[in-house]
């Protein structure tokens, strides 16, 4: 049954299939064009183009055009290259290399990237943008043996003039004995089809053309004037405002995103993963039963097809389609694939042109999907963000918006990552995340972890602490066993908790604003594992919810005496801007983990690493060990009060040469059978619930800090010193100093005794709680440069 058309039946156009192997009307709509050279557009109903259409549509249609190209080129399909056609077709040719295992793909484009050289180009008459540039990382991309098929991918033919010129072009570069042209529809006469056939045979090769379907469509001769004379419907619709979240997502700079600068069979493996790793990422956006439209940016069509593909898998209701350069009449008619659109100015390049969107919904649908809009960071910019720019006019129109930006492929690094010149862009390893790796949301926490759930790391604390302090063990070779306080311990955390969220709140607020306003307004949060990470999720959820940007959080190991994770470094810094990683912690104490991450820092970029500040966020800094903290008074973070079942059930980390191996992360567990005691995400929520009530005392706060001199004194080291020669302590890592690192004396190390400055603070209530407990003297010296200082018992 042919499907009822507007453009038809009003206008006099005739579609009509010229073959029986798939019906025409299946595959394309008629819509209308605003185009002086064509009025007529056929519109896709399985590209994801112009319509939102379920992923797994889009890459059937996709595999049976693979399909009829390897039935055509057979065994020698292995070894074609594959060229895919700007914008329409950069998807469709990436699928089409992918079904056919073509060992190379590559798709024309419009975007002239810097660094990147121009190695050929073609024209397209009729279209709205002509020029198509071919961009490979290396000039003999396209230079495979003459024998070797070279096939074309588009989504139509129209009259075959652009897959000539292009094949023209290509030859000019790399000779080949023959071109194959792949489409979902043909819609070329027999004239054409003529006029091909004798441009093969100027250039003295074959060319083939294989499709889904083959049609003709009959135009009146005054189509053009009389769609001029239409009225259209308006564009950009409006209802309630949606919410709107940007969200920078991971990407490995050895992987390219698509095929602009040329795809190889070997990255398809290490695509799918790092496909794998943003989807979990882009998950704790998304409720499982939120319906979705994912729409990619213009030529970026295949890694946002094959995310929405990952996201179909989980059961949400998920349909794919990209904005378009293409200037199409929008009409809310019965019949007429085009009933609603969006017009914003490009948001990158120095051209602002209008672009457009169509559907994404309905008209008149209930409850409009999310979009989850998917860029490269070219197209992050401030026009992306403006009123009247892309994001606003979706939000305008009622939809919640999920911007998420990957880093455009730099062809330079990905040229050097191929010749192998440096292999820190290529580490193998993937993040870990919640539910699978701790209790915190996917897009929350990724931990850069190897997980040793599954071995015995737990020692006697007694038994620990002696082989520590008589040298036979590194304190991070092992674990202690995880304390797990009583009734009455559970309830004064409780307490301090609810005592102390709205200061917590003031805290993250204040140093979230520093981060934004003197490191980076797009930070890459990298946590110092395990007391740094709820205080990245709690910096990122401020950002989020006062500057509608998700910044990236990590949480990575830092290990006193052996450095930072170098992995996890090569990790961060393959996948996002140096310039944007700023590193998390709790609070300072006495300043040790401070200089040992300035120190290892040094060292990771003498060895190759990229450069990285090593100026440290805290909530907290007693010790007066950086500039860029919440305060610097000594007060009690909560989370300090427990172990895992406050840090996401992952356990400390742990470096032991034999299970930690060359190019491995540092370790550690995630206690799953602890779940009914985690209080993780209720800490957060405690300190994030408050964030209204001291946002402008926190920004105020900020304000006078950013006027201040807040250069480190580490007057708390000097003081440690004195406390040290005052005790007769062999070492200063015998002295804990602040509430914080006294708390982990009593959970994890043999205590000997603790000194507090006040004896009738509040929040040193469970320092005496857990020093009665485990029988440890509670001193109280009024001289002290901190709240409280734990002891460690040496010769245990």
């Amino acid at each position: 049954m042919t499907a009822p058309s507007w453009v038809c039946d009003s206008l006099g156009v005739e579609l009509a299939a010229a073959s029986a192997d798939v019906p025409i009307d299946s595959l394309v709509q008629l819509g209308l064009r605003r185009n002086p050279k064509r009025a007529h557009l056929l519109v896709s109903t399985v590209l994801g183009k112009h319509l939102p259409t379920p992923p797994a549509e889009v890459r059937g249609s996709a595999d049976a055009l693979g399909d009829a190209v390897l039935e055509h080129l057979g065994p020698r399909a292995a070894a074609a290259t594959v060229l895919g056609f700007a914008e329409t077709a950069t998807g469709l040719g990436h699928c089409v290399a992918a079904r056919i295992g073509a060992a190379r793909y590559l798709h024309s484009t419009r975007r002239a990237v810097a660094g990147a050289q121009i190695s050929g180009s073609f024209e397209e008459g009729h279209s709205h943008a002509t020029t198509h540039l071919l961009q490979p990382t290396d000039t003999a991309f396209l230079a495979t043996a003459r024998t070797a098929p070279v096939v074309l991918v588009d989504d139509e033919i129209s009259t075959g003039r652009t897959a000539v010129e292009a094949i023209a072009s290509l030859h000019a570069l790399a000779p080949h004995d023959e071109y194959l042209v792949a489409s979902l529809v043909d819609m070329r006469d027999e004239q054409r089809e003529a006029e091909c056939g004798a441009a093969a045979a100027e250039l003295g090769v074959v060319i083939a053309f294989v499709s889904l379907s083959r049609g003709r469509i009959r135009l009146p001769d005054d189509l053009v004037e009389r769609v001029h004379a239409l009225d259209a419907a308006p564009l950009n619709p409006t209802g309630p405002r949606g919410d709107v979240v940007f969200a920078p997502a991971p990407w490995p700079a050895h992987v390219p995103d698509g095929g602009r600068h040329g795809f190889l069979a070997a990255d398809e493996a290490p695509f799918d993963a790092a496909v794998d790793d943003l989807a979990e990422h882009v998950a704790g956006f998304l409720a499982a039963d939120e319906a979705v439209t994912v729409v990619g940016h213009e030529e970026l069509m295949y890694l946002p097809l094959c995310l929405a593909e990952r996201l179909a898998a989980s059961g949400r209701d998920v349909r794919y389609q990209t904005t378009t350069r293409s200037p199409a009449h929008v009409r809310d008619e019965p019949g007429y694939p085009l009933r609603r659109g969006f017009t914003f100015p490009s948001p990158e390049g120095p051209d602002p042109a209008a672009r457009f969107v169509y559907n994404l919904a309905a008209p008149g649908a209930a409850v409009l999907p999310t979009v989850l809009l998917v860029l490269d960071s070219p197209a992050d910019t401030d026009r992306l963000r403006a009123a009247g720019g892309l994001v606003d006019v979706l939000a305008a129109a009622g939809h919640r918006v999920v911007a998420v930006t990957v880093p455009a492929t730099d062809p330079k690094r990905l040229a050097d990552a191929r010749a192998g010149a440096s292999t820190r862009l290529r580490p193998a390893l993937g993040a870990l995340r919640g539910p699978r790796f701790g209790s915190y949301l996917p897009h929350e926490a990724a931990w850069l972890v190897k997980d040793l759930s599954a071995e015995q790391l737990e020692a006697d604390i007694a038994v620990r602490e002696k082989q520590i302090q008589a040298g036979r063990a590194h304190y991070a070779e092992s674990l202690p066993v995880e304390f797990q306080p009583g009734p009455e311990y559970r309830e004064l955390f409780d307490e301090t908790l609810r005592q102390s969220a709205a200061r917590l709140a003031t805290a993250v607020g204040t140093v979230a604003e520093l981060i934004l306003t003197e490191r980076t307004a797009t930070p890459t949060l990298v946590s110092l594992a395990r007391a740094g990470t709820p205080i990245g999720v709690l910096i990122g959820r401020w950002i989020e919810q006062f500057h509608g940007v998700r910044p990236p959080h990590y949480s990575v190991s830092i290990v006193r005496d052996r450095g930072i994770d170098a992995v996890a470094l090569d990790h961060i810094t393959a996948r996002h801007d140096p310039a944007s990683v700023v590193f998390v912690d709790g609070w300072t104490g006495k300043g040790a983990i401070t200089r040992e991450l300035a120190d290892a820092l040094d060292e990771y970029a003498a060895a190759g690493g990229v450069r990285l500040d090593p100026e440290l966020a805290v909530l907290a800094d007693p010790g007066s060990c950086t500039p860029l903290y919440g305060t610097r008074d000594d007060f009690l973070i909560a989370s300090a009060c427990l172990n895992s079942t406050v840090s996401g059930l992952v356990s400390r980390t742990v470096l032991n040469a034999e299970l930690i191996g060359p190019g491995d992360f540092h370790g550690a567990k995630f206690y799953r059978d602890l779940a009914s005691a985690d209080v993780s995400n209720r800490f957060l929520d405690a300190i994030s619930d408050r964030f209204d009530d001291v946002a402008q005392t926190a920004r105020s706060r900020a304000v006078e800090l950013r006027g201040a001199d807040r250069a480190p004194s580490w007057a708390g080291w000097r003081s440690v010193e004195r406390m040290q020669e005052r005790y007769g302590l062999s070492s200063i890592n015998f002295v804990k100093p602040g509430i914080g690192e006294t708390t982990r004396v009593l959970l994890r190390r043999v205590p000997w005794r603790i000194l507090i400055r006040d004896d009738d603070l509040p929040e040193h209530a469970h320092i005496r709680m857990l020093a009665a407990e485990r029988g440890v003297p509670v001193d109280v010296v009024p001289d002290l440069a901190y709240s409280c200082i734990g002891l460690i018992k040496e010769s245990v």
